[in-house]
């Protein structure tokens, strides 16, 4: 298997940008989704935190997941994770932190290329 020092997850700037990322994702999409079902913010929650803290791509991270699954597999959790970053403040937030909050996610898209590569071939 690959050592956690080979993901290129560790790169400040990507790093750092990924997670304010999922800060985004994980308040704005509950905060959005209430209005629906608090049953369904309360799940889309627990997807979107629960989840990932559960599964992942052995060497991405510093230690290694409970539940190993593909990089691939990860790589579809990641683009969720930006997604509900990028759409869910446009039914949440005013317009100008909508704006932040997309702006923010598509940089993150750049940044985090090389990990997502990395993630494809393990």
């Amino acid at each position: 298997m690959t050592q956690a020092a080979d993901s290129p997850n560790r790169t400040n700037a990507a790093s750092g940008l990924r997670f304010l990322t999922e800060l985004i994702g994980w308040t704005a999409t509950p905060w959005a989704l209430h209005r629906v079902d608090w049953a369904v913010a309360i799940a889309a929650l627990v997807l979107l935190i629960g989840l990932p803290a559960v599964v992942g791509t052995p060497g991405d991270r510093p230690f290694d997941p409970p539940v190993a699954i593909p990089g691939a597999a990860m790589l579809l959790l990641v683009l969720l994770e930006v997604a509900a970053a990028a759409v869910a403040p446009w039914f949440a937030w005013p317009t100008w932190a909508a704006v932040v909050a997309t702006a923010l996610a598509a940089t993150s898209v750049v940044l985090e290329q090389p990990r997502w590569r990395w993630l494809l071939r393990h």
